[in-house]
């Protein structure tokens, strides 16, 4: 699919990995859909950015941990953009609780968010791309869905069922709409990281280098633009998989 004069709605396109993504759609063409949920002050900003670049930019807050919010935010977009080719699903929330210290509310919570919208938001969005006869859509995994990380047990369990709810729409939704996935690895620093540590980090990787959330992003478009991918998922992470 090419972008260009496309509707794209990222989930979490504020900032961080989420606004790399929401501006490289834009400089591919697309108009945005930008979601954020306490991020409004960095969506308006990226709005902007985007605007600059002569697309449409529309900005609709949610909290995706209410399923009640997440239809209004499906409601809203179908009024003001009218429709909805490319979905991202790149909000999530990552928090390093010891398995023996989590609580139901801890496990509601990072599933609801990580899971639980991205499986109704494809759900939702793949219903507004029928209409328009194709969609792409593109889930952004983690590594930690690839390896047990025993400080985060909840967000490595969602990240993996975000890898099987990929394979499993691609081939509910397919032919018309495609389904694929992105896992990152370290592409940006934790703000509670030191740089000494992302660095040495970075060294122990194949690759030697960590990366950067453009190529999350650039990524996520060659997933878009690829019409022959679906049910996949890419691991972008300088080759950690395959350290032990």
């Amino acid at each position: 699919m090419n972008p260009e004069h496309k509707i794209a709605l990222i989930t979490g396109g504020a900032n961080r990995v989420g606004g790399h993504i929401t501006r490289a759609l834009a400089r591919a063409g697309a108009d945005v859909v930008i979601h954020y949920h306490r991020s409004e002050t960095e969506a308006r900003a990226t709005a902007d950015e985007v605007r600059a670049m002569g697309v449409q930019a529309y900005l609709v807050g949610a909290d995706l941990n209410d399923i009640q919010a997440l239809d209004r935010l499906f409601q809203e977009i179908e009024e003001a953009a009218g429709g909805l080719d490319i979905l991202i699903n790149s909000a999530a929330i990552m928090e390093s609780i010891p398995f023996e210290d989590v609580t139901p509310g801890d496990w509601e919570r990072t599933m609801n968010i990580n899971l639980r919208a991205p499986f109704f938001c494809i759900q939702k969005a793949a219903a507004m791309m029928s209409r328009r006869g194709a969609g792409a859509i593109v889930n952004i995994s983690d590594i930690a869905g690839r390896q047990p990380w025993p400080r985060f047990p909840v967000h490595s369990l969602s990240k993996s069922a975000v890898e099987m709810l990929t394979a499993v729409s691609a081939l509910t939704f397919g032919p018309e709409i495609r389904v694929n996935a992105v896992a990152p690895g370290p592409v940006l620093k934790p703000r509670s990281m030191s740089d000494e540590r992302w660095q040495a980090l970075g060294q122990d990787l194949p690759l030697q280098r960590t990366g950067s959330a453009e190529d999350v992003a650039r990524a996520v478009l060659f997933l878009i633009e690829n019409d022959y991918i679906t049910g996949e998922t890419i691991a972008v992470d300088g080759g950690n998989q395959w350290v032990s």
